[in-house]
């Protein structure tokens, strides 16, 4: 999804009822984390891409 920003992109991936969102961002290319983000708690963390491809 590419337009908006991050929130609006959220907020439409919260109304279809995606249960977690993965966001590679800039960061991703320093140290090879991505954002996730539970629909259900806003929780977000930083995860290795490592461990999400596991």
């Amino acid at each position: 999804d590419d337009n908006g920003n991050i929130g609006k992109r959220y907020r439409r991936q919260d109304e279809i009822g995606t249960p977690e969102c993965i966001v590679i961002d800039f960061q991703t290319l320093d140290d090879d984390t991505v954002t996730v983000r539970d629909r259900d708690t806003t929780e977000q963390k930083r995860v290795s891409v490592d461990e999400i491809t596991r």
